[in-house]
């Protein structure tokens, strides 16, 4: 949650590019070029929306409908999948919604480690339509 996303992004280069030589470190081929800038960028995001549905889950799992539907009989499954998750991904959702504000600020950074000018790409297009002076061939 703490590491900074160049950082880990160095860090994990190091070991799945370098020393183990199992993915490339920059380009734009296949889904191998891809699996890198994912996990840093989601690996942040991914902890604390799991550290959220964790304390989501143990609150509703203690509220009254759950004990309720339990003394009506349905197994476990039943009472997690149909009443417990959909009232504890109400808190999740809105961390998700959060995260992706800060996924977006990620990956130009990301994006900078890996050499992968998608962002830097966008914003390029972006020059030339709002400025008649700018154009490519």
């Amino acid at each position: 949650v703490c590491t900074p996303s160049f950082w880990l992004g160095l860090m994990l280069m190091l070991l799945f590019a370098v020393k183990l030589d199992l993915l490339p470190t920059t380009g734009r081929g296949g889904w191998e070029n891809l699996v890198l800038p994912a996990v840093t960028l989601g690996a942040g995001a991914a902890a604390i929306i799991a550290r959220v549905t964790r304390s989501s889950m143990l609150e509703v799992l203690g509220t009254d409908y759950i004990r309720t539907a339990h003394a009506k009989g349905l197994t476990e499954r039943a009472v997690v999948l149909r009443h417990a998750v959909k009232n504890a991904l109400i808190p999740v959702i809105t961390v998700i919604g959060l995260e992706f504000g800060y996924l977006l600020a990620g990956a130009v950074v990301t994006e900078t480690v890996f050499a992968y000018p998608l962002v830097n790409l966008v914003v390029d297009v972006l020059y030339a339509s709002f400025d008649p002076r700018i154009s490519y061939e």
